[in-house]
């Protein structure tokens, strides 16, 4: 496992441990506000997990499909292409 994907298993953990936070928050009926500013920094977490993915998807995945043939670097390219669209929208 490279050092990206190793970066992303911490994100995730560190996300899913605030999601039970989150939850019991809302079970004891905390502030709207402070369960609102919880979720926004689960988010975060999960979106830099996202590009920790990505990244290592790229140095990897796609730069092997590169050197190996234009087709398959062209299709891995792609598949880039069409996350970041959904990540920015």
């Amino acid at each position: 496992m490279n050092e990206g994907k190793k970066k992303a298993i911490t994100k995730l953990k560190t996300a899913r441990g605030q999601l039970d936070g989150i939850i019991n928050m809302l079970e004891a009926d905390r502030y709207c506000v402070d369960v609102s500013t919880q979720i926004l920094s689960a988010i975060g977490l999960l979106k830099k997990a996202n590009i920790d993915v990505l990244n290592s998807h790229i140095r990897t995945c796609v730069a092997e499909a590169i050197l190996e043939s234009e087709d398959q670097g062209d299709e891995k390219i792609e598949e880039i292409i069409m996350i970041i669209d959904k990540y920015i929208k």
